[in-house]
């Protein structure tokens, strides 16, 4: 697979108004891309995109498949076709095993979303033959979020969804990549009431938005599916599929301490 060309080409990044997208927008701005930085909060994707030239800002529900088509028909209107979409929106859910209200959501936003972004935009590249889709999962997709059910759930979702769209369109010259950070400095980290962030900093060191964004271009230009910031994760990914039940009790016993149990 080629590298990636950033000179020229249109990137979408969504969830781009702060966090993780607001710097793989500067990225991908730096490197030459005309950037539409997508977001809730438009007032705040507009001050991104001020920050980089020649970006644009738009306000679309990711989660809803008629704003999602919406967005992409502005953005080529105004930029040309898209070369890559930066799937990044996400949220924080409730505890525990959560109400239907956090499951709601969490299925639209890190489920559904990049759904209606790929048949927006892959049918397209792939009559091209190139462009790029980036899902931003996250390492609970690949392990667990101990202490919530949805977003476990819902992130093992986007592997899942990158990893059925890299098998169907992998071979029609689109690349299809999947991030999965543990914690970076974001407000849905240090923001709330510390419960996800005790569970992440118990896990591992907690990393910037750029050392994502910089992890980000190396897999687009290398062509590399997984996109894992911080590196332990592949050897807990190891140890889990090497032994289930050892590692479910390790994570048992991460949990009680992380608890104050």
């Amino acid at each position: 697979m080629t590298s990636f060309e950033f000179n020229g080409a249109v990137a979408v990044v969504t969830g781009g108004a702060g966090g993780i997208g607001k710097a793989v927008a500067a990225r991908f701005g730096a490197l030459g891309a005309r950037v539409a930085v997508v977001d809730l909060n438009l007032d705040r994707a507009q001050e991104v995109a001020d920050s980089i030239p020649g970006a644009i800002a738009l306000a679309a529900d990711v989660g809803d498949p008629d704003a999602v088509a919406a967005m992409v028909a502005s953005v080529e209107a105004s930029l040309g076709p898209i070369d890559l979409y930066f799937s990044n929106a996400g949220i924080a859910t409730g505890p525990g095993l959560g109400d239907d209200e956090a499951w709601e959501r969490s299925w639209r936003v890190h489920g559904m979303a990049h759904v209606y972004a790929a048949r927006c935009v892959i049918p397209g590249m792939a009559q091209r033959g190139s462009g790029a889709m980036v899902i931003t999962a996250s390492a609970a997709g690949l392990l667990m979020m101990m202490q919530s059910a949805p977003y476990t759930v819902t992130k093992h979702a986007s592997v899942a969804i990158a990893e059925w769209l890299a098998v169907n369109y992998g071979s029609s010259g689109v690349s299809l990549h999947c991030l999965c950070p543990q914690g970076v400095r974001t407000p849905m980290v240090t923001g709330g009431d510390g419960a996800g962030r005790s569970e992440l900093e118990a896990s591992g060191e907690i990393i910037e938005p750029s050392v994502v964004a910089a992890e980000v271009v190396a897999a687009l230009r290398d062509g590399k599916f997984l996109i894992l910031p911080h590196p332990q994760v592949h050897e807990y990914e190891k140890a889990k599929v090497a032994d289930r039940d050892r590692w479910l009790a390790g994570m048992r016993r991460l949990l009680a301490r992380v608890a104050g149990n």
